[in-house]
């Protein structure tokens, strides 16, 4: 049955290496998507995307989605009921009165700002992470970077796309809250920090105070401007597109992630794996103690969530998987990388439970969780261990998910977080069963995906649009979601291994054991 394009939403989001977009229809369900390719730059130290390139993406991606509309039901895209933006959360994006960009673009990958992160955690008392917004902005001022005066706006990568197409400057509370802390009593930034921060910063005869040059911030379920017709413009360069659409409140993927898993309850956990990975818990309490290694968010509607991030989860398993690809084509085969990871997947569930001895470091940048610097990807093994392609696979299977492991350890040891319900997505999990038993093991907990999985944070991005426009007077996000969303879901669940356990456990031994050689070939230039 042909859908109603008019009554799905479109929920697009940019990720680190793939921006996409899916349409649901009124039942949630996905009914056609795009995506776009595309990759982050490493220029003068600093990992950026030109913004030429993310405008090109997004309106790649939407040509993409409209192409899949129109092979499918033989239609034009012309309306649909919401959009809704997501993007790769924290960075600096800055920009001046006239709207020119300041400075390139400062992702979340970035390990250069510790100086500031530090200082500004020790004033506030609360863990300022490296890669939030904040962090970048205090650093530059300390660096006495020039462009700091000019600043008229900072904000994020979802953020700014948003303003382009509605002309607001607005973030939804998720993205909000890995800018700057968030106080759920105000529903705003933390009043007392910002003073604080322009306390800090007074004496340096900057035009601006710190509330003046971030974004209004909106819960989830709020309406955050329309469509204009330069927006509609931007996104669709075939015009077809019409202005006056509703747009929610942007997020970041951490709250995308919680939406696409219904992970937004206290006790319920989300794990997103991907070229970054970060688990998710929504917490019961408050933490009781400030920890460098944690972040502390929200959800799109407030509530309080306990991260554990890593700079890189999948990338060295790709890099892998297509050097392997290369192999076989160089033996006269033609390689699809559409059957050769879900193969080179499954083999890792072949090999021995600690690996047979060898030891891979996924590291592209720095890891904060194990105080890494820089990223030097390396693989180690035991001369007398037993160096299999099974065992290979294994071992990055397990390296893209060890520090988060770390980190997680903290808060269970720690603060004594308790999760009853852990679901994955991402592309750590598109094959089916394997990065769920892989998790399991490591975690020891049982990890549920649902079919939905692969799809993840552009399909938790458009549940948000759907919220806004179809939620009934009173319904809160988290009623939309479990009653409406997730209530008949496909849902599978695998229970951790005990040999797979225990083979874990030896090979995180091993990993943290080589982790100063990780750190001492940083030096390697």
């Amino acid at each position: 049955m042909k859908p109603n394009l008019e009554t799905a939403v479109l929920g697009l989001e940019l990720g680190s290496t793939r921006i996409k977009a899916v349409l649901i229809d009124e039942e949630h369900k996905p009914i056609a998507s795009g995506d776009y390719a595309w990759e982050n730059v490493l220029e003068d130290g600093v990992w950026t995307y030109h913004m030429e390139d993310v405008l090109n993406g997004l309106r790649g991606c939407y040509r993409s989605l409209a192409e899949d509309v129109a092979r499918k039901y033989g239609e034009k895209l012309r309306r649909v009921a919401a959009i809704g933006i997501s993007g790769m959360m924290h960075g600096y994006l800055v920009f001046g009165r006239d709207g020119e960009q300041l400075v390139p673009f400062r992702t979340w990958r970035n390990t250069i700002t510790g100086q500031a992160a530090a200082a500004l955690t020790e004033e506030f008392h609360f863990n300022i992470p490296q890669r939030w917004s904040v962090a970048h902005l205090y650093q530059a001022i300390l660096n006495n970077e020039p462009h700091v005066k000019d600043i008229a706006l900072l904000t994020t990568l979802s953020g700014y796309i948003h303003l382009r197409l509605t002309g607001r400057s607005v973030v939804g509370v998720g993205e909000a809250s890995g800018m700057f802390p968030y106080d759920r009593k105000t529903g705003d930034f933390d009043a007392a920090m910002v003073e604080q921060f322009d306390r800090l910063t007074a004496g340096r005869g900057y035009p601006w105070k710190l509330r003046e040059i971030l974004p209004q911030v909106l819960p989830a379920g709020a309406e955050a401007g329309v469509l204009t017709a330069e927006g509609a413009a931007l996104l669709d360069e075939t015009g077809i597109l019409e202005p006056g659409i509703p747009l929610c409140p942007p997020e970041g993927d951490a709250g995308t992630g919680m939406a696409a898993t219904g992970a937004v309850l206290p006790r319920t956990g989300s794990v997103s794996a991907g070229t970054s990975a970060f688990a998710l818990l929504v917490l019961e309490r408050e933490l009781k103690g400030c920890y460098p290694e944690i972040d502390v968010v929200a959800t799109p509607s407030g509530s309080p969530v306990a991260m554990a991030h890593t700079n890189t989860c999948t990338s060295d398993v790709d890099a892998w998987v297509r050097l392997f690809a290369q192999f076989y084509e160089a033996m006269g085969h033609k390689a699809d990388l559409g059957e050769l990871f879900p193969m080179l997947y499954r083999k890792a569930l072949e090999g021995a439970p600690d690996c047979g001895g060898l030891v891979a470091f996924n590291y592209y940048s720095g890891e904060p969780i194990t105080k890494t610097e820089t990223g030097r990807p390396m693989l180690l093994r035991l001369p007398d261990g037993e160096f299999s392609l099974a065992n290979l696979m294994r071992a990055h299977l397990y390296s893209a998910i060890a520090t988060l492991k770390l980190g997680i350890d903290l808060l269970v040891e720690q603060e004594q977080v308790e999760t009853d319900r852990l679901l994955g997505h991402g592309g750590f999990f598109k094959t089916e069963g394997v990065g769920q038993q892989i998790l399991a093991d490591a975690l020891g907990v049982p990890v549920s995906t649902m079919s939905t999985a692969g799809e993840g944070g552009p399909w938790g991005m458009a549940l948000l649009a759907a919220y806004m426009c179809r939620k009934a007077p009173g319904e809160s996000m988290e009623d939309y979601l479990m009653n409406r969303v997730f209530a008949g879901a496909d849902v599978k669940s695998v229970q951790p291994d005990k040999a797979g356990g225990a083979g874990f456990r030896q090979f995180l031994a091993r990993y943290t054991a080589a982790l100063p050689a990780e750190r001492a070939a940083a030096e390697i230039r």
